[in-house]
């Protein structure tokens, strides 16, 4: 391979980070890698702050343990000893005005054991869910919307009082614009290989039981000191120049390799690379590939936003709040005074994770908003910290004053995958797959959670250490 190729990563959240990091163990001590980040920190979506002193996080707060790829690059960054798992607390969900606990065998809130969930129900949402063999085959296109599919075969109730939740925690969004294969692939898998029902599709996508005696894997993990520490490892292991207040304006062709152009506080920049890795949003991917990659590009416009506010509080260390990990909120439900509830569901933090029960104070995250929510998010800092304490108060009883309060407001934080995404994802690579030297990386592609989004950076690394071997192997010169 040329001496000390020259790759430039746009976007310095975990996808770009982990791509640096991987670009350095692929490449060696040699490669000239920098990163540039529009915003002035680190970190994307991971974001962590000094609650009443408890460091807690107030972007994601964990990965899921199941996918192999986060334990281990946090082995691989020698973080292995600082992670920790939740506490054995179960967690609830308020629906028909009553909160549950949240119901087993269920496959992103989509029922397998109908008596399992009845108490959730109505009535007549009890009658909709049993009636499905009544309504014949189980008609499966290749895709659908999740609440289309779940109201068609089960019935409103679960839709809204079980899925729609459940699916609003992981993507702030709506069922019934998220797509079954993108959100739910185990549910698609299962509808592949010919279930006749929903109900039976759902059986057959649930996680295997553990054997006999042994306790079940644990489902989500987390750093000690807060996920948010996870970027800043990659960034150190990564050794890259990272550039921050750097927003892109343009990735062009070169006869040699690559143009990126830069607005920094000094003014334009410019950076000449053999490879480029875009990891962005794709609002940024429509528009820098635009020129480079127009097929992808109008992919890339397909995929919509979600914003949403996480107001984290600290409470006294005395403060009763109960044994829940926490409460999801169901479509529709309202608060006993009859006003809609502005939180869509609350983390009690130092119940799910113990080590965050501090002698210092205890602390919760609430999280409002959704896909099309404005309204909510349009109120300011002290008016959204009114209105969440208000449904603390009339969801857990919470009436302490907060020893301290924080609003973390994710603007366009997470991309909707709606029916067809996996098509306009294809679309992307595929485009970008015909540009030497060009990759993409990030949360808009295979998966919202930090271990697609380290598989993503894993991903584009691959692409450019394949494209700068192939260069070798033709006698191109690298820029540096």
């Amino acid at each position: 391979m040329s001496p000390a190729p020259r790759v430039v990563v746009v976007g310095g959240g975990v996808s770009g980070l982990a791509a640096a990091h991987r670009l350095r163990t692929r490449l060696g001590d040699d490669a000239a890698i920098t990163v540039l980040e529009s915003a002035r920190v680190l970190g994307g979506k991971l974001a962590a702050v000094d609650l009443g002193g408890v460091r807690v996080d107030v972007g994601a707060e964990a990965f899921l343990a199941r996918r192999p790829e986060a334990a281990a690059r946090l082995t691989e960054l020698g973080l292995a000893d600082e992670i920790v798992h939740p506490s054995a607390a179960s967690s609830a969900i308020r629906a028909g005005g009553v909160s549950h606990a949240m119901p087993r065998r269920t496959v992103m809130g989509v029922p397998a054991d109908p008596p399992a969930v009845a108490g959730l129900l109505s009535p007549a949402g009890r009658a909709a869910l049993e009636a499905e063999d009544a309504r014949g085959p189980l008609h499966w296109a290749g895709d659908d919307s999740v609440g289309g599919l779940v109201r068609a075969r089960f019935g409103d109730e679960v839709a809204d009082r079980l899925v729609d939740p459940l699916l609003g925690g992981v993507y702030s969004g709506r069922a019934d614009a998220l797509g079954v294969r993108a959100t739910v692939p185990a549910l698609a898998d299962a509808l592949d290989r010919g279930a006749p029902s929903l109900r039976a599709a759902a059986t057959d996508a649930l996680p295997a039981a553990p054997p006999d005696g042994t306790a079940p894997a644990p489902v989500f993990g987390t750093l000690r000191s807060g996920l948010a520490d996870l970027p800043v490892a990659l960034a150190v292991a990564a050794r890259a120049e990272v550039r921050l207040a750097r927003t892109v304006t343009g990735v062009s062709r070169t006869p040699d390799g690559w143009r990126v152009t830069a607005s920094g506080p000094a003014g334009e920049e410019v950076h000449d690379a053999d490879a480029v890795v875009l990891a962005v949003p794709a609002p940024g991917l429509r528009r820098l590939l635009a020129d480079v990659a127009p097929d992808a590009a109008r992919a890339a416009a397909g995929i919509e936003l979600a914003s949403s506010a996480v107001v984290a509080l600290a409470v006294p260390a005395d403060t009763d709040l109960g044994t829940r990990s926490g409460v999801l909120i169901g479509s529709g439900e309202r608060r006993p005074d009859g006003t809609p509830w502005t939180i869509k569901a609350v983390t009690v933090s130092s119940v799910k994770w113990p080590h965050l029960a501090t002698d210092a104070a205890r602390v919760l995250r609430a999280s409002v908003g959704r896909f099309g929510d404005t309204e909510s998010l349009n109120r300011d800092d002290d008016e959204l910290v009114a209105a969440v304490r208000a449904d603390l108060a009339a969801l857990l009883g919470l009436e302490a004053e907060p020893l301290e309060t924080v609003v973390a407001r994710w603007g366009g934080g997470l991309p909707q995958y709606g029916v067809g995404h996996g098509d306009r994802v294809a679309a992307i690579e595929r485009g970008v797959a015909a540009v030497p030297g060009l990759a993409v990386a990030g949360a808009a592609l295979h998966g919202v959670g930090v271990p697609a989004c380290l598989a993503t950076g894993d991903a584009s690394a691959a692409v450019v250490v394949e494209h700068l071997r192939s260069r070798a192997e033709r006698g191109a010169p690298s820029l540096g």
